[in-house]
C-alpha cells in the first residue's frame, strides 16, 4: 500500500475579487470605502486640516486647469475606476481636456493625468504605499502626497513605468509646466 507522506493542508476556497459591481453596494455610511487588487478598504471622514488642504489645493487646481481650459478638476468623494478591481476616492483628481471621454456620470472610468492623496493619520500609510503603488502601476502621469503635518508636498512623476520624486520647489510646477503652486497657498 503507496502512502503520501507530505503534510496535508487543508484546501482555501479562492475568494473572488471585488469588483465596481460589489463597489456600488457598499453603505453609505461616513466612511471612505475603496478597492484596490479586489480588496475592500475602508477609512473614515478626513480630518479638519486635511480637508483644509484639499480646499485650498483644489481652488488652485480649479483657477489654473478649468479657468484655463485646460481640464477638469474633481474632489472626493469621487470614484475612480483605474482597473476591473481598482476603484478608488481620491482627494483631488485632474483630467485634462483630450482624455475627458473617461469621465461617466457615475465615475472617471480611466487613468486620470494628476491624482492628489492628502495625509491623514487614518490614511498615511496607504496613500504612501499602496495607493503609490496602485498610482504607479496603473499609470497615472504625477502622484502628489500632500502633508500637512509637515507642510510638504510631494510630487512624483511617472517616468519609464517608475516614479521619480522631483525636488520640493516653490512654487511646485506641474502637468509639464502649465501648473504653479505656491507652498504658501496652500498651508
Amino acid at each position: 500500500m503507496a502512502t503520501d507522506m507530505s503534510p496535508s493542508t487543508p484546501a482555501r476556497p479562492l475568494r473572488a475579487k471585488l469588483g465596481y459591481r460589489e463597489y456600488c453596494c457598499f453603505p453609505d455610511d461616513g466612511w471612505r470605502h475603496e478597492i484596490i487588487d479586489g480588496d475592500h478598504v475602508m477609512t473614515p471622514a478626513p480630518s479638519t486640516s486635511h480637508q483644509t488642504v484639499s480646499k485650498r489645493l483644489q481652488h488652485q487646481l480649479y483657477m489654473q486647469v478649468e479657468l484655463a481650459g485646460l481640464g477638469l478638476v474633481f474632489n472626493a468623494p469621487v470614484d475612480v475606476q483605474l482597473t476591473e478591481h481598482d476603484i478608488v476616492q481620491p482627494d483631488l483628481v485632474v483630467v485634462l481636456k483630450d482624455r475627458t471621454r473617461m469621465i461617466t456620470p457615475t465615475k472617471i472610468n480611466g487613468v486620470p493625468d494628476l491624482v492628489v492623496e492628502i495625509l491623514s493619520p487614518s490614511t498615511a500609510a496607504t496613500d504612501t504605499t499602496l495607493k503609490k503603488q496602485l498610482y504607479e502601476r496603473t499609470g497615472v502621469a504625477e502622484y502628489w502626497i500632500a502633508d500637512p503635518d509637515n507642510q510638504r508636498l510631494e510630487c512624483y512623476r511617472l517616468s519609464d513605468g517608475a516614479y521619480r520624486l522631483e525636488l520640493q520647489t516653490d512654487p511646485v510646477t506641474t502637468l509639464s509646466g502649465g501648473l504653479s503652486i505656491r507652498l504658501a497657498d496652500i498651508w
